[in-house]
């Protein structure tokens, strides 16, 4: 992998701002407007033939907002390499859906949870929430307890109940089981 990352460096020279190596895993940090041209080059150039995920991570307070993260994997090799750019709160990032079909899903969901928009998706549409929902549900300006609805049978028709809730663990320092609340009879 160090061959492919000083070929990508000497490739792209300064549209990579920063390099990580932790735990066997390497990270490429690259200039929002080089990020596609990078991704297609280790498409077609280096094999990365597995688009694995797209997400995102909203760094509130700081600016550029938004950071974008590529998880590629070359298949025969089993090597991974993850892409990272920042993103502007009002900014927008090209779609990579042309070079691997399975980003139309994911450059979606991160469009439905963090409302960061893809110039030239074939449907940037929401995924899990409803059409008109005025909310990005992953961003940390959004309150834990949820935000009332007006759409009747949708949801919760009032802020989502925490204590007690099917997905809200415990805080203890026992295993999972015990954190589980569903695990727990009353």
């Amino acid at each position: 992998m160090k061959k492919v990352i000083s070929g990508l460096k000497k490739k792209f020279g300064k549209a990579i701002t920063g390099t990580i190596e932790f735990r066997g895993e390497n990270t490429l940090l690259v200039k929002k407007d080089k990020t596609k041209e990078l991704l297609k080059h280790c498409r077609d150039e280096l094999g990365f033939d597995y688009l694995l995920d797209v997400s995102s991570v909203d760094y509130l307070g700081s600016e550029p907002r938004f950071e974008m993260v590529y998880e590629l994997c070359r298949l025969a090799a089993g090597e991974h390499l993850r892409i990272k750019c920042m993103v502007a709160e009002d900014e927008e990032v090209d779609t990579v859906s042309d070079l691997w079909p399975t980003a139309n899903w994911h450059e979606r969901e991160v469009y439905d949870m963090m409302g960061i928009k893809f110039d030239g998706h074939p449907d940037l549409t929401r995924i899990l929430m409803w059409e008109g929902y005025p909310y990005f549900p992953l961003r940390k300006d959004f309150p834990l307890a949820g935000k009332p609805s007006e759409m009747p049978d949708v949801a919760f028709t009032e802020a989502a109940p925490l204590a007690g809730g099917p997905f809200v663990t415990c805080a203890t320092d026992k295993s999972s089981v015990h954190r589980e609340p569903r695990s727990q009879e009353v």
